[in-house]
C-alpha cells in the first residue's frame, strides 16, 4: 500500500488493516518486521487515528519514522511528535499514541523488555482529549 502524502518518506511497508482495530480509534495499519519476543512492529495511522489507553509490563520504546502525532502519559500534558523522535515509555505507565488530526503518523513499536511484552487495554481517547492535544505544537 502506497500513501501518497509519506511515499517519499515511507521506509517499511505499511503492512496490512491492524488486526488490533478494536484498540483503536480510526484506521491503522500494522506490519510486523521481526518475530519472537524481540517484535518489533510498524504502524501507520491515518490522519486522526489513535489507539486506546493502554500500558505496558516491560515499557515501550516507539521510533517516530513520518509524519506527525501525540503521545500522552497519564496526568501529562500531549507531546507533539514526528519523524526522528523516540519516545522510551517506561514499565506500567498509562498511555496513547496516534496521528495528528491533519498527518499521517508512522512509528516502529518495540518492547521495552522482551520478557514482559504483556500489553493492559483502557478505555479510547476521547474526542475532548485528543482536541486538546491536536493544540500542542512541535
Amino acid at each position: 500500500m502506497i500513501i501518497k502524502d509519506l511515499k517519499d518518506t515511507i521506509l517499511f511497508d505499511t503492512g496490512e488493516p491492524n488486526p488490533f482495530s478494536q484498540f483503536f480509534v480510526g484506521q491503522s495499519y500494522l506490519k510486523m518486521l521481526t518475530p519472537g519476543p524481540n517484535a518489533i512492529g510498524n504502524v501507520t495511522f491515518e490522519p486522526g487515528c489513535r489507539n486506546n489507553w493502554h500500558s505496558h509490563a516491560g515499557g515501550q520504546l516507539l521510533f517516530v519514522t513520518a509524519g506527525e502525532g501525540y503521545y500522552q502519559a497519564m496526568g501529562e500534558p500531549a507531546q507533539r511528535i514526528k519523524a526522528g523522535d523516540v519516545v522510551i515509555i517506561p514499565a506500567g505507565v498509562k498511555h496513547w499514541h496516534g496521528a495528528a488530526d491533519d498527518s499521517w503518523f508512522v512509528h516502529l513499536a518495540a518492547a521495552g523488555d522482551p520478557s514482559k511484552p504483556e500489553t493492559e487495554w483502557f478505555e479510547p481517547v476521547n474526542e475532548e482529549q485528543y482536541v486538546e492535544a491536536n493544540k500542542v505544537k512541535y
